[in-house]
């Protein structure tokens, strides 16, 4: 199966399926001798009419490697090939029923070059410094899109990781961080998707509590960042009592999916149950569908696409 180029591509993207090497040698070329073709595929992009109650949106998410994660399931380096990713980014955003992408910049970057983002909305990833495993995690800082570039690009918001670690001093400044970011883009009339948890360590590795009463703890604190919520969403991870968990904010609320762990047909439905509480503007996930079990990239996002609310 292959894409067609759009209007804003200004590079040919390869035939899906290919398995030569070299198709997106291309993009090297062009960031080579013309950088300033990232910025003009940008404003010839068509963009999304913005986000309507009602209607869920579906947003992909591919900005894990820039913070090293790479593992899917327990496997290490599942996300280390930049081109094997990029195919499994186009085979999702071909489904019309995919709305975006929430990508890193250099990501971002190759899609806008790629024309795949034609129609779509476009969240930038803004803090990568908390590396998995680094000995300072906790202290996210702000590495990867700002405000103002986002605006310049075209894009509908940002998206900022906020963990909340009661044992580590960095909380402070991450939530401060967090604050700034947001007042940030509400200045430029952008989204800001605040993804938050409470964390501990465990045996030397950060790791989120998903409980209930943790996931309505951080809501309550992340809604609250900023000078204004005007533009605040909020990304929870779906866990039990999700009524009681969607209850603790009227903010709009996009449901992510994490590092897959159960079976497809149990994450399916626990999406499910959730979509079809209030406040739910939809999904945005990135491991669970473009590196599923069996394989079927396509077959997975048209499964989590038929369970929103269109």
């Amino acid at each position: 199966m292959s894409t067609p180029p759009t209007t804003s591509a200004l590079v040919t993207p390869p035939e899906l399926g290919s398995t030569d090497p070299a198709r997106y040698a291309d993009l090297t070329r062009i960031r080579l001798e013309d950088p300033d073709a990232v910025q003009r595929a940008a404003d010839a992009r068509v963009c999304h009419a913005r986000p309507v109650y009602g209607t869920q949106n579906f947003i992909v998410a591919a900005d894990h490697p820039a913070r090293g994660a790479l593992s899917v399931r327990g496997v290490p380096g599942a996300m280390a090939d930049r081109r094997d990713l990029l195919d499994r980014l186009r085979t999702a955003l071909a489904n019309p029923d995919v709305d975006g992408v929430l990508a890193s910049p250099d990501i971002l970057d190759d899609l806008l070059l790629l024309g795949a983002l034609e129609g779509k909305l476009v969240f930038g990833s803004m803090n990568r410094g908390g590396l998995a495993g680094l000995v300072n995690e906790i202290d996210d800082r702000f590495t990867g899109h700002t405000a103002r570039h986002l605006k310049r690009l075209g894009a509908d918001g940002g998206k900022m990781l906020t963990r909340i670690h009661y044992g580590d001093t960095a909380t402070t400044q991450a939530l401060e961080s967090t604050a700034h970011a947001v007042d940030a883009l509400a200045e430029q009339g952008l989204y800001a998707m605040v993804e938050p948890f409470i964390s501990e360590t465990v045996d030397g590795k950060v790791r989120n509590d998903l409980s209930p009463d943790a996931v309505i703890t951080s809501a309550a604190i992340a809604s609250s960042l900023g000078a204004t919520s005007a533009y605040t969403w909020m990304k929870l991870p779906v866990v039990p009592e999700m009524e009681r968990v969607l209850a603790s904010t009227t903010l709009p609320t996009v449901l992510l999916g994490g590092d897959p762990s159960g079976a497809p047909e149990e994450i399916f439905r626990t999406w499910s149950e959730a979509l079809a509480l209030p406040g739910v503007q939809g999904l945005t996930v990135g491991r669970t569908l473009l590196y599923p079990e069996d394989g079927d990239v396509a077959g997975a996002v048209a499964t989590a696409a038929s369970l929103l609310r269109k």
